[in-house]
């Protein structure tokens, strides 16, 4: 037996549609099906290395430097559970038909990963996170299997996170059965299919939420009669949105979108007691974006928050360097260097310079309201890297690790 090493990378995805519910807290069976964007990598991503090694006595993980007990985590258990399970299938039939193999099943692993954005603070980490898991373990294990199949394990660590195993606009089927056979991610539209839509990141905070999605969501569905009234128009919504999206129709697409975020803060706020996600700052870029798209053009930009205070703006490109001057006016930044590091040069240096789109809505905020925008376009699935971006030293340890102390 020999080593064996892959490095991977996912997206995070932001939702227009989103997921909050589960039927099967096991399985991470939705209580409706939502639909999402996936966020380039190059912004936003999760990064993972798995080793095997007949030397390794147990299986490890480590997350942003810290090990973590892998055994206090049950949906980390599932994951590799299932696709070692998956593995010892291939082994066993190519063992049957003669043919040579090694059995990597019955080998311990170790995990690093990494993301290059804050942990837990509402930027779907979780899904990226876990859709980097899976994929690069199918990618060790060799295991022949669809995307969409995959997405399947990925939801067992994250439900969120079966839609990050494709790259532009991506569906979560909520299924009915209750093994879960048919609760997978399927792709609307490629990559390249709606190349105008872009996204911007308003990070409000990037501490960690007060209340995590999964306990947040479970309450829901314990608590909300609110909640009843969601499921019931989310299905015409996603035949809308994914028509809005075939068709390029931005307006279509930014309304629901919007409408859809809202619904979904006022889920928890109907939720008891009641969970708060949005802040101020939060609910003062609704009021702007609304102020902006009121004008004579019309809906030219479209708001979403998940579980948490963080905006993500959706818009086309041609109004991109527009809406970050109109943030920078209202929230200025505290550390000009840091606030918008503009990737693409949409603004040429002209931060803060240009006259806002829309004035007098609000006062402005005090400096570092937020702390900083990225702009990232639709992007796509999870890579595989060279062997030179290991996170993995030569003994198996973690390049970084970071002290508890």
């Amino acid at each position: 037996m020999t080593t064996k090493e892959v490095t991977c990378t996912a997206p995070v995805n932001i939702a227009v549609i989103k997921y909050w519910g589960k039927r099967d807290k096991k399985l991470i069976l939705p209580t409706n099906s939502s639909l999402s964007a996936t966020l380039s990598q190059d912004q936003l991503h999760s990064k993972t290395t798995i080793r095997t090694d007949p030397s390794f006595d147990k299986d490890r993980l480590w997350l942003n430097g810290i090990e973590e007990d892998i055994s206090k985590n049950p949906r980390l258990v599932n994951c590799f559970a299932e696709t070692r399970r998956l593995r010892q299938e291939v082994e066993s039939k190519l063992q049957a038909e003669g043919k040579p193999v090694e059995l990597l099943s019955h080998q311990k692993f170790h995990v690093c990963s990494e993301n290059n954005f804050p942990t837990a603070a509402g930027l779907a980490s979780s899904a990226s996170g876990y859709a980097c898991l899976v994929y690069t373990l199918a990618q060790l294990f060799e295991l022949p299997m669809s995307t969409t199949e995959l997405s399947k394990i990925a939801r067992l660590g994250s439900g969120s996170a079966c839609r990050s195993l494709f790259g532009g606009f991506v569906a979560w089927e909520m299924g009915t059965s209750p093994d879960g056979s048919d609760s997978q991610a399927v792709q609307v539209a490629p990559q390249g299919h709606w190349p105008e839509i872009e996204a911007l990141i308003c990070v409000v905070s990037d501490a960690k939420k007060g209340v995590s999605s999964t306990s947040g969501m479970q309450t829901t569905v314990e608590t909300s009669p609110l909640l009843q009234e969601r499921l019931r128009v989310v299905p015409e919504r996603m035949k809308a949105m994914s028509e809005a999206i075939l068709k390029r129709d931005f307006p279509a697409f930014a309304e629901l979108t919007m409408k859809d975020s809202n619904q979904f803060h006022s889920v928890c706020l109907d939720t008891y007691p009641p969970i708060f996600y949005l802040n101020d700052v939060s609910r003062a870029i609704i009021r702007i974006i609304t102020e902006y798209n009121s004008g004579p053009e019309g809906i030219k930009a479209a708001y979403t928050f998940d579980a948490g205070p963080n905006a993500v703006i959706y818009a086309p490109k041609k109004n991109i360097a527009e809406i970050v001057q109109l943030i920078a006016h209202y929230f200025p930044a505290s550390n000009p260097s840091e606030y918008f590091k503009d990737p693409y040069n949409v603004l040429q240096g002209t931060l803060g310079q240009a006259k806002p789109a829309v004035e007098g809505v609000l006062p402005i905020f005090p400096p570092g309201s937020v702390k900083h925008i990225l702009h990232t376009p639709v992007g796509d699935g999870p890579r595989i890297l060279k062997a030179e971006e290991s996170l993995l030293e030569a003994s198996g340890m973690p390049k970084r690790i970071k002290s508890l102390l």
